[in-house]
């Protein structure tokens, strides 16, 4: 299993000579790979690819890019782009988004968000695989009068931020994996693994990746840490998809998923998480507790991925 961390702050957006420096440090404590999330702020893909250039060996992802407002003729140059820069080291992660941010910030109506993520991802895999594309569906159109292919991009893996059974299904059957947030490891074992596999496998796909995004940190203020994060994480209680996940985990609200404590009681959590069906575990607001704390917890990630 790999481990990773995500980049993104919890309290505010760093500039990027700081973000090359963190990465620079996640890479010598023995982290595979490094996240970044995409909000109004920067663009996620353009930054990974700089961290990825500026950091050798590093994989770098997005996690993720919502679909609505976005078109797959501009994702999949983005991810060329991004992924040509880092040498193949690039991973682009795509999600439904919510309701509230597309029709507050894009205006538009957050419909058939399932229909729209198929025909985003049948648009996206022969743009990303040949440079070419000629798709006409019911909610988008992406044709290629001119050549789509960037020049030294290999193959992007495609994975996509799916909970629910109907994004499963799809993911399953057209991206390579799947990116749950604050699905805890019995969610993953009986609802997440389990549905997306049975997917793939009927698609005749490889069996899909499973990343794992789960909010944690190596403390000895657990209680502390726990507290921080509930009000971190409190607005993820409102969006349907996440209250799923959380219910599903048998946890009481988004803390309860959080792997906070001490070297033992995180280690345990990861483990859990692998023998749950997680092929990648990416750990995020780890600044949650401090500069000390992360510290702390990349160094025993570090060790859990080299070992």
């Amino acid at each position: 299993m790999t481990l990773g961390v995500t980049l993104s702050s919890t309290s505010r957006q760093l500039p990027v000579d700081d973000t090359v420096r963190l990465a620079r440090e996640a890479y010598g404590a023995g982290l595979h790979s490094a996240w970044f999330g995409q909000t109004f702020a920067y663009d996620s893909p353009s930054l990974a690819a700089i961290v990825g250039r500026e950091v050798p060996g590093l994989h770098v992802g997005t996690s993720a890019i919502p679909v609505f407002g976005r078109h797959p003729l501009l994702v999949s140059s983005q991810a060329q782009t991004a992924q040509a820069a880092t040498g193949g080291r690039y991973h682009l992660g795509l999600a439904l988004g919510t309701r509230h941010l597309t029709e507050t910030a894009f205006g538009l109506p957050y419909e058939r968000p399932i229909g729209l993520l198929r025909e985003f991802l049948t648009a996206l895999r022969p743009l990303l695989e040949t440079g070419e594309a000629d798709f006409h569906g019911e909610l988008l159109t992406a044709t290629t009068p001119y050549p789509a292919a960037v020049p030294g991009a290999a193959p992007v893996p495609v994975l996509v931020a799916a909970m629910g059974p109907q994004a499963l299904r799809v993911s399953g059957e057209l991206a390579d994996g799947v990116l749950p947030f604050l699905a805890g490891p019995r969610a993953l074992e009986r609802d997440i693994v389990p549905a997306v596999t049975a997917a793939a496998e009927a698609a005749g796909r490889p069996a899909p990746r499973i990343v794992a995004l789960v909010p944690g940190v190596v403390t000895a203020d657990a209680e502390g840490v726990r507290e921080k994060a509930a009000e971190a994480l409190a607005l993820y209680e409102r969006i349907p998809s996440y209250q799923r996940a959380i219910e599903l985990s048998g946890a009481d609200g988004a803390a309860g998923v959080a792997a906070i404590g001490d070297e033992e009681t995180v280690a345990a959590e990861v483990r859990r998480y692998r023998e749950a069906g997680a092929t990648e575990v990416v750990f995020t607001a780890t600044d949650l507790g401090g500069e000390e704390d992360r510290r702390r917890t990349w160094k025993l990630l570090g060790e859990l991925s080299r070992g």
